[in-house]
């Protein structure tokens, strides 16, 4: 798959400082945490990390494409939740790697209905676009 053009109507941008253990902000000042390895990873886990940002980040962009997607297919996903878990490892190369399973939560649609929102979803999300063919994203309803 080729890399699409796009028109850029947003650009976020943020500075790391000292990587996994330092701090990260964003420009406006609108984000400004501390970032630390995990306990799990060695780390003192006292602050948030890149996989806990990513996951964030990823689940709140899905749930916005299965709002567009509900539109467009005029179902209520009203009280609907999407959870991204961010599974970071090694890779078989020595360098490391990570997986996503997204899950969502659709009270107001049947099991089916809600799994073909969230496949369409995925075709529109913005991170799922990014990553797709480079990562591996497993989808569940819940």
């Amino acid at each position: 798959m080729s890399i699409q053009p796009i028109e850029v109507l947003y650009t976020a941008v943020a500075t790391a400082e000292n990587g996994r253990d330092g701090r990260v902000a964003s420009d406006d000042g609108k984000l400004d945490v501390v970032v630390n390895p995990p306990k799990e990873l060695g780390g003192s886990g006292a602050g948030t990390n890149p996989e806990q940002l990513f996951a964030a980040g990823y689940s709140a962009c899905f749930q916005g494409a299965l709002g567009v997607v509900a539109r467009q297919e005029k179902a209520d996903i009203s009280g609907s939740t999407v959870t991204a878990e961010v599974g970071l490892g090694k890779l078989p190369n020595g360098g490391f790697g990570i997986k996503v399973a997204l899950s969502a939560t659709i009270p107001n649609v049947d099991k089916d209905t809600a799994l073909a929102l969230v496949e369409k979803a995925h075709q529109v999300c913005p991170y799922s676009n990014a990553t797709r063919g480079n990562i591996e994203v497993a989808l569940t309803v819940n």
